[in-house]
């Protein structure tokens, strides 16, 4: 049970450092349109994609992805909440 639980953690954990990974390249001219830019792009665009239509972009800042990011960030705090709520009981 605490395998699996551990395991879903670290993908959750590695799901956000794409995220980040991929708002980066948005600084860079001509990095998502690399190989490892679209390979970033079809892993986190499904996910970013709901939360872009939801929350308008500020002026030129899209805010969707921090959105996004802090949305893994509780379902991971979540998880292992309910990982010691069941190993306590």
């Amino acid at each position: 049970m605490a395998f699996l639980f551990e395991i879903l953690f670290t993908a959750l954990n590695i799901y956000s450092w794409i995220l980040i990974i991929y708002i980066l390249l948005s600084w860079f001219p001509g990095a998502r349109e690399s190989s490892f830019g679209e390979i970033l792009a079809k892993l986190a665009e499904p996910f970013l994609e709901p939360f872009r239509k939801i929350i308008p972009p500020l002026g030129m800042i899209d805010i969707s992805p921090i959105v996004a990011i802090l949305v893994l960030r509780f379902a991971a705090s979540g998880l292992r909440e309910l990982y010691y709520m069941i190993v306590t009981l």
